[in-house]
C-alpha cells in the first residue's frame, strides 16, 4: 500500500497523457514520505461509458481513490492526501483551463484483518539499495 485508483472520462485522452498523469501521483506519493516505495501503485482506468451532468459530450472526470493500510493518524493521512491532491491539480490545469472537468480524490483505510497482500518488491528494493 498506498493503492491509487484513477478512473477517468475517455474523452480526456485527447487532450491528456494518462501516464503522465499516473508518474505526478506516483511521485507526490514518495514525495510525501510516508508511503514504502515498494507498495506504490498507480492505475488509471478509461472510462469508455460514462453521463456527467446535463449530457453534454465535452465534459470530462479524473476520479481517484487512495486506499492505504492502518496506522496513520488523521493529520499525516490528510497532509499526504493534500500534497498528491496539489501535484495532481496543478498538473491537471491546462484540462480545466480548456474544457469543463471535475477531479475528484478519496482516500480509504484498509481493515488489515480483512487485506491480503504478497509482495516481494520491498525485499528487491532493500537488497539494490544494501548493494549499490
Amino acid at each position: 500500500m498506498p493503492h491509487f485508483t484513477i478512473e477517468y472520462s475517455a474523452n480526456l485522452e485527447r487532450r491528456l497523457d494518462i501516464a503522465a498523469v499516473c508518474e505526478v501521483v506516483r511521485k507526490a506519493a514518495v514525495e510525501t514520505g510516508i508511503f514504502p516505495v515498494g507498495g506504490i501503485r498507480v492505475r488509471a482506468v478509461r472510462c469508455e461509458h460514462y453521463a456527467i451532468a446535463d449530457a453534454r459530450q465535452d465534459y470530462g472526470f479524473l476520479d481517484m481513490v487512495l486506499r492505504i493500510g492502518e496506522g496513520r493518524d488523521l493529520p499525516t493521512r490528510k497532509k499526504a492526501g493534500e500534497h498528491v491532491f496539489q501535484a495532481l491539480s496543478k498538473h491537471l490545469d491546462p484540462v480545466f483551463a480548456a474544457s469543463k472537468f471535475a477531479l475528484s480524490f478519496d482516500m480509504q483505510i484498509n481493515d488489515k484483518d480483512t487485506s491480503w497482500k504478497r509482495n516481494n518488491i520491498h525485499d528487491a528494493l532493500k537488497a539494490e539499495a544494501a548493494h549499490g
